[in-house]
């Protein structure tokens, strides 16, 4: 069994098309994050693709967000599927279920963490190695980023985690085995990244401790394979059974533990992917038993591009069983694929105009599948002044129409009705139209002959003549002069000192006191400050004179 995650950055920007990718990547289940799709741009090559059946989890207050899809080889067809983690998505029979304890989050909460459509789960059937018939689910999460700008994102960040592990442990207690995929967006340890800021606090970043808690200690990091070594040492057990921690292991860490430069994230915009200054936050984690059991190797795979992530893949010893048919969620039942006739009322929504802020209000949040309702931005089917000018606009109509008959028959003096613009023109009209069209293009001609008799003339006038004109022609490049001296270009930019080499103009784009500011900096990709390829420390505002090197 080979199994698959990549941040894909936007499923229909593919050069190769979702079929070459899926092909590409050689695994039986695949599951891509950030599709940036949502149900209303969905084009069928990308949600039916030959020899696979796909499950979408879409963004439903945002267009081209997030989003995430799970494409299973049609041997690898899943027992059951749904979206979300809460279960407050699943309509339909074929669900994953065991939602674990949720009880303390509200309704609300639920739904907001479901909303921005970040998690697909799937359930296969395998055949482990000892001859074993089990069940596996995979669980593709594109969990939220914590932006420093907006204290609510982190704290909805946490929450996501914290809903995640609930679904995680919930789903393995009940038996069987689980796999927990994707775009975390926090790098576990310190070799996980290619900078670490305040290596002092790094373990205090609340991401990093939800990762402690969620993995078994001792996981295989660079860090447990020294403290095993030194337990050995002193004829104790390892971390990992002192103390058992969470319940899941990192794959990658525990084949490769102390590989350093192992990242799978960089910047587009500084280059960062020419320097492999990046960091490791997608991850394939296992049920301890089943990693320790059933997995071959888990890798990276940094030479393949069109992402600033790159996929990571996980070989297992066991063998899928594809089920007879796909659960209800498959995108194929999708009405609009299904090849099904849809009603005019499967595009409306029920409006709360007693909300008074415009927005769609519903008891629970609809199913991707879910045909009754608009899948995306609804924000704006309720807006107030749309409504108001509905209203208008239908009185108006409603007006004209009474009066209609009034204006048909007591037209102005000199107006033409409708069917007047309709009426064919008569031989004789039509022929005074071709006359004066005849006479306006000999004008013309003419025209052009008198303009083309006056530019040679000029060549055989006096020399007087031509003094004037050159004349004239010598004010011209006067005044282009001038003007060129007035309205200066852009000036040269300025040296780097780290490698003397011209400089790259920049546009600040945070948000803060520096916004829409201009400075310059080292053209040469970012790097880290040993890397003599590297971009230098070169900085300069737009505006300001470099400080004269010394």
């Amino acid at each position: 069994m080979k199994i698959v995650s990549w941040n894909i950055n936007g499923i229909r920007a593919t050069k190769a098309g979702v079929r070459g990718v899926l092909d590409s990547l050689d695994a039986d289940i695949i599951c891509l994050q950030e599709t940036k799709v949502t149900r209303d741009l969905l084009e069928e090559p990308t949600a039916v693709v030959e020899g696979y059946n796909s499950y979408f989890s879409f963004s439903r207050g945002r267009s081209g967000y997030s989003g995430v899809a799970t494409f299973c080889r049609d041997s690898a067809t899943p027992l059951a599927a749904e979206e979300g983690l809460s279960g407050m998505l699943t309509n339909h029979t074929g669900a994953v279920g065991c939602y674990g304890a949720t009880e303390d989050f509200s309704e609300e909460e639920l739904q907001s963490l479901d909303n921005e459509g970040r998690a697909v789960l799937t359930r296969h059937r395998i055949m482990t190695r000892d001859e074993r018939e089990e069940t596996l689910t995979v669980i593709n999460v594109y969990c939220p980023r914590a932006d420093p700008e907006k204290p609510e994102r982190k704290a909805y960040k946490l929450r996501f985690y914290r809903l995640l592990q609930a679904r995680a442990e919930a789903i393995l207690h009940s038996g069987g085995h689980v796999i927990v995929l994707g775009d975390v967006n926090t790098s576990h340890r310190t070799i996980d990244t290619c900078d670490p800021q305040d290596p002092e606090f790094f373990e205090e970043n609340p991401g990093r401790k939800w990762l402690n808690q969620f993995l078994v200690h001792g996981d295989g990091g660079a860090e447990a394979q020294e403290s095993s070594a030194e337990a050995e040492e002193q004829d104790s057990p390892p971390a990992a059974e002192q103390e058992a921690g969470g319940m899941f292991l990192d794959s990658f860490r525990f084949f490769h533990p102390t590989q350093r430069n192992a990242f799978t994230c960089w910047c587009t915009t500084t280059g960062a992917r020419q320097t492999n200054y990046g960091t490791r936050i997608d991850y394939i984690f296992g049920d301890r038993a089943l990693v320790e059991q059933e997995f071959e190797d888990s890798v990276l795979m940094p030479d393949v591009e069109g992402s600033d992530h790159c996929p990571i893949k996980a070989f297992l010893r066991c063998k899928l069983v594809a089920a007879t048919k796909c659960p209800p969620f498959c995108t194929k039942f999708l009405p609009e694929f299904a090849g099904k006739q849809q009603k005019l009322s499967q595009f409306l929504v029920k409006i709360d105009r007693q909300a008074g802020n415009g927005l769609v209000t519903e008891k629970a949040l609809p199913s991707s599948q879910d045909a009754n309702k608009v899948p995306v931005n609804r924000a704006s089917t309720g807006n107030p002044r749309q409504m108001n000018a509905g209203r208008k606009q239908s009185r108006t109509e409603e007006v004209s129409k009474k009066g209609a008959k009034k204006q048909k028959t007591d037209l102005p003096s000199g107006q033409a009705s409708l069917l007047g613009f309709f009426k064919p023109t008569n031989a004789k009209g039509g022929g005074e139209v071709v006359e004066k069209a005849k006479k306006d293009s000999d004008k013309i001609g003419q025209r052009l002959e008198t303009d083309s008799k006056a530019k040679s003339a000029i060549s055989t006038q006096t020399p007087g003549l031509q003094a004037e004109v050159g004349a004239t022609g010598g004010q011209v490049k006067q005044q282009t002069d001038f003007w060129k001296s007035v309205l200066k270009g852009p000036p040269p930019p300025p040296i780097c000192k780290g490698h003397s080499e011209p400089c790259v103009l920049r546009t600040v784009k945070k948000e803060g006191p520096n916004l829409g500011k201009q400075f310059y900096v080292c053209a040469r990709p970012e790097g880290h400050t040993s890397n003599p390829e590297a971009r230098c420390n070169f900085f300069l505002w737009v505006g300001k004179k470099p400080s004269s090197s010394r």
